[in-house]
């Protein structure tokens, strides 16, 4: 997805969710100057080196652990949308990509790093004050935001995490992408955020994230080059 396709949803998605596009910029600009002090960043083409035909994107959905005991990751390549890192690493796994606003469990997310899971690190204007924190504790980062992209700051498209990760997988070359633990139902998996130790209702905020992620997903399947398949594990 290309700046100019992207734009008409990001406007909506900040009118809707009440964002600043001044802070979401700054957020992308703090992005890169932290990019640029580490320089252990990397480009685009490097990350796409280590995407295969086939691509398995982990959401953080309560049918992700079901999905994790049934079946064989060993013939993609894995990419873990923040918080399902943990979920993964429990399972034995580890994520070959991990699609982050730093929303995760931290200690989790540069276990795997430190294990050679690449980072894309999203800025947004919520999370500031976590990349000042945290950026330079990681390694080979790819940088990404929801503006304008800057030079070493990718925009690929795509909202929350998930979906974030389904449009970098397409963008870098996957032909099929398997989503596992996509429900977008009335039930928020415990991996979503650090605090959940359970499975919770939905609340409205992440109501209208899982609205506009299923709606990207849509567009990507209608408008993108690969292949989009959900993965539903049995009961």
């Amino acid at each position: 997805m290309e700046w100019e396709e992207w734009k008409p949803f990001y406007m909506r998605i900040v009118r809707e969710m009440g964002y600043s596009v001044e802070e979401d910029r700054r957020a992308a600009e703090l992005l890169r100057a932290l990019l640029l002090e580490g320089d252990d960043y990397i480009l685009r083409d490097e990350l796409a080196a280590v995407v295969e035909k086939r691509a398995y994107v982990f959401g953080c959905g309560p049918s992700l652990e079901r999905a994790l005991e049934g079946h064989d990751f060993s013939d993609g390549t894995l990419i873990a949308a923040d918080g399902a890192t943990s979920a993964l690493l429990d399972a034995g796994l580890l994520p070959d990509i991990i699609v982050t606003d730093l929303d995760g469990r931290v200690p989790d997310l540069k276990l795997a790093n430190d294990r050679g899971a690449f980072m894309v690190i999203h800025a947004h204007g919520d999370n500031v004050e976590k990349m000042a924190v945290y950026v330079p504790m990681f390694s080979r980062i790819l940088g990404t935001c929801q503006t304008e992209p800057l030079d070493i700051v990718y925009n690929f498209g795509g909202f929350t995490d998930g979906d974030r990760a389904a449009f970098l997988a397409e963008e870098l070359g996957a032909s099929e992408i398997i989503l596992v633990g996509f429900d977008f139902g009335e039930t928020v998996g415990r991996w979503s955020k650090p605090g959940l130790r359970e499975h919770s209702p939905v609340w409205e905020s992440k109501r209208k994230k899982f609205e506009f992620a299923r709606e990207l997903l849509q567009w990507l399947e209608k408008n993108g080059r690969a292949r989009i398949e959900y993965l539903t594990p049995g009961p």
